[in-house]
């Protein structure tokens, strides 16, 4: 039996990635509560905008498309501010209430990255009520005339209360202005809207697929769980969103009561500099060590090829590549996305255990394992290679379904000089899941800044590791060979730091149910 969502009470940036639905720009706001009942009001208004998550179109069950979208979610302090009952409070999760700040030391936002770092928004201290972050309003947009229209309804909307919120200033943008929002655009190349982020990589690629989630039909291989017997299915809707049944067949934790609840689920909000001069200056130097020469280097970074995004394990050569090329391009030229997605998504680590394509350091590696981390024995017809248990969970990539993160957000900024690092660009990444300590914070800590569970010691994932700078501590990683391969591993070594933290927090994001009962004041655990 399929499950059916209320997509009328789940806000739109749950179940969509508005940059892949025909919004390119998009503007993030802040805001403080100074007086709860116009914090309440505030809310009500933003909410009569929300954007849900209902189907677009003209039938029935539908409703037109905007032209700009609105989305809203809350910092725990926030939540206090609005005066939502100490019982429900308490419901929230520690990491929650204690803040991204706070949880530094688990995420690894040391040296450059620290809070100290941070754009000043982000630097206020809990003491400074009047400074601190409450309300996160997101705003998309299908061109950035529209983009102002939707920003110029917000500021509106905030000006009618005559007061008890304010709009936080202090993101930096270029110069090192200090602007009252963050702005966020998909980069341009050759005249159109592109997917690539700054580095150069096709970036959104294979988004989780859960039940419920509609438009998914078709789109679950390599994006859902990988089964024993080979097929792939939908995750659990519990993982991403509150009042659901999640992979263990429990209720993720949550704050009474229900209403409050159900259909929401946590955002974590991370702004990233990107270092393009030393990311394009450590690979030019690697890349002529490197026998596959620079753009297979470029490749075992993240576990894909630059130019269109195959990942390794499918193409892990020139002649692989060649053919994956060639069925790529047919399905672009007919315009197949469900065959696109499929060429790009629907592969395993089955017949890679030992990293020899795809690195155990890598990005999507380390993002998302699959069932590369359920080993138990040799395998018998390929030395070192190793299989996968069938017998300890009902699916292979059990332990990698539990960590799964939706991902939303878009780069920010402009690299006007690829030769240097400093300068106004990166991405703000937004990552939703119903669990922060389970899934996104162990993701970070044990996936990305520590490779134990890849049986790679203290190896940390390239890319967005915290690599250091004392030299008594240097990052390195391995690239892996072949077992039968008579080349030798190549090791990457003194790996620099490529993305800095500039900021962000933990946030709530409610359903449409529960924003009108915080509007309203209506919240009781009882």
């Amino acid at each position: 039996m399929t499950k059916k969502l209320d997509l009328l009470d789940i806000q739109g940036n749950i179940i969509r990635g508005y940059g892949r639905f025909g919004y390119p720009v998009a503007r993030y706001v802040f805001f403080n509560i100074r007086d709860a009942e116009k914090g309440r009001e505030f809310v009500g208004r933003v909410t009569e905008k929300v954007t849900t998550s209902a189907n677009w179109g003209d039938g029935p069950n539908e409703v037109p498309q905007p032209n700009w979208t609105v989305n809203i979610a809350f910092a725990y302090q926030g939540l206090k501010e609005l005066e939502l009952p100490r019982e429900s409070l308490i419901g929230f999760s520690a990491e929650f209430a204690s803040g991204m700040k706070a949880r530094k030391d688990i995420l690894g936002d040391d040296e450059t990255s620290a809070p100290e770092y941070w754009d000043p928004i982000w630097q206020r201290n809990r003491e400074e009520r009047d400074a601190d972050v409450h309300i996160f309003v997101s705003l998309n947009a299908r061109s950035p005339e529209l983009l102002e229209e939707a920003y110029a309804w917000l500021t509106s909307e905030l000006s009618a209360l005559g007061g008890g919120v304010a709009l936080l200033s202090g993101h930096l943008g270029d110069n090192g202005a200090r602007l009252d929002y963050q702005d966020g655009k998909l980069l341009v190349e050759n005249g159109q809207y592109s997917a690539r982020e700054h580095f150069g990589y096709i970036d959104g690629i294979g988004d989780p697929v859960f039940e419920g989630a509609p438009g998914t039909t078709g789109y679950v291989k390599g994006r859902g769980k990988q089964m024993s017997d080979g097929s792939w299915a939908p995750l659990a809707t519990g993982e991403f969103l509150f009042g659901h049944v999640d992979e263990a067949r429990e209720y993720p934790p949550a704050p009474k009561p229900m209403l409050l609840a159900r259909n929401g689920t946590y955002l974590i909000y991370r702004k990233l500099h990107q270092n393009v001069g030393t990311f394009h200056a450590y690979l030019d130097e690697q890349g002529k060590r490197f026998p596959g020469g620079r753009d297979l280097l470029a490749a075992k970074f993240v576990g894909r090829w630059p130019d269109n995004g195959a990942p390794l394990v499918k193409a892990p050569d020139a002649e692989s590549k060649e053919k994956f090329d060639a069925a790529f391009n047919a399905a672009v030229a007919a315009n197949n996305h469900q065959l696109i997605d499929e060429l790009l998504s629907d592969f395993t680590f089955d017949e890679d255990m030992s990293g020899g394509k795809c690195p155990f350091s890598a990005h999507i590696r380390r993002i998302n394992p699959r069932a590369a981390l359920q080993m138990t024995h040799e395998h018998g017809d390929k030395p070192g290679s190793m299989k996968i248990s069938k017998d300890a969970f009902d699916s292979p990539s059990a332990l990698s379904d539990r960590r799964r993160l939706l991902r939303r957000g878009l780069p920010y900024g402009e690299v006007k000089d690829p030769s240097r690092d400093d300068g106004n660009h990166g991405i703000v990444i937004m990552m939703l899941n119903a669990d922060i300590n389970r899934q996104f914070e162990f993701v970070q800590q044990q996936w990305i800044n520590y490779g134990n569970d890849f049986k790679a010691a203290n190896d940390k994932e390239i890319m967005l590791g915290n690599h250091g700078t004392d030299p008594r501590f240097p990052s390195k990683a391995v690239i892996q060979v072949e077992p039968d391969s008579d080349a030798a591993p190549h090791f990457l070594p003194n790996i620099p730091r490529f993305v800095e933290t500039r900021g962000g927090e933990y946030f709530f994001v409610p359903s449409l149910t529960a924003l009108r009962m915080i509007a309203q004041g209506l919240i009781d655990p009882t």
